[in-house]
């Protein structure tokens, strides 16, 4: 069990909340969340100290969730699964989120720029998209912790009308941009649809990518199945798989 300490509203829809614990844990890595008498699912976490999970209001769990005001408990088991790597000679990584998967990215973002000075990216490039400029998450977070941020919204009510993939290709295409200051890895979370066309401009661009998928997760554990993807499971394979260039 652990207390909630702080309920920080992001978008109209999200809210982070912060517990009095601290876990020992990877960005990209989940937790499962549990409200006896009601239900138990997976969020990835947002920050490992202290900890925190930025929670989007979808359904009556969610919804339960957002109810927790300061001083309710939460109760949770983890870290579970496969999370980002902090690659050793990744000079210029971009991060790419669509809706909440920016919540982990933001995490990541501020793991790499702890690193050592002579294994620290020197350049971290952000792209994350949303349906409106409301729904945009961590935009801010991003850029103070040193992040270029680049912006896209479906409406085009802020940055660039459309995706954040159109983003992540206008610096990934080689005749777009100069070799130099092309990205040199690729992380990202979102839709499934958002990373099956990742994996294509990574392979294109000839550089690794790490992507986070969503899946219908029970037990975290491996047991229950029913987090198939092809020959893996996310809750143990993933939710973060590399894919080589």
């Amino acid at each position: 069990p652990a207390r909630v300490v702080e309920r920080i509203v992001e978008t109209p829809r999200t809210a982070t909340l912060v517990l009095d614990a601290s876990l020992d844990c990877a960005p990209g890595q989940f937790a499962m969340l549990w409200l006896p008498g009601l239900d138990e699912k997976p969020f990835s976490i947002s920050a490992d100290d202290p900890l925190a999970f930025t929670v989007c209001r979808v359904g009556p769990f969610s919804e339960a969730l957002h109810a927790i005001a300061p001083g309710g408990t939460i109760w949770f088991r983890g870290p579970f699964g496969r999370g980002f790597g902090l690659a050793t000679g990744c000079r210029a990584p971009l991060l790419v989120g669509g809706g909440y998967g920016a919540a982990p990215l933001a995490f990541l973002a501020r793991r790499l720029f702890a690193l050592p000075t002579h294994c620290r990216p020197i350049r971290i490039r952000a792209a994350i998209g949303a349906r409106s400029a409301e729904d945009l998450l961590f935009e801010r977070r991003l850029a103070e912790l040193g992040c270029e941020v680049r912006v896209a919204t479906e409406d085009g009510s802020r940055g660039r009308r459309g995706l954040a993939t159109d983003e992540a290709r206008a610096l990934l295409e080689p005749d777009r941009v100069g070799s130099e200051a092309r990205p040199d890895r690729l992380f990202a979370c979102g839709p499934g649809g958002m990373l099956d066309a990742l994996a294509g401009m990574a392979r294109a661009a000839r550089i690794p990518a790490e992507l986070s998928r969503e899946a219908y997760l029970r037990c975290g554990v491996g047991v229950c199945g029913s987090c198939a993807h092809g020959d893996r499971l996310v809750c143990l394979d993933g939710p973060v798989f590399e894919i080589a260039p």
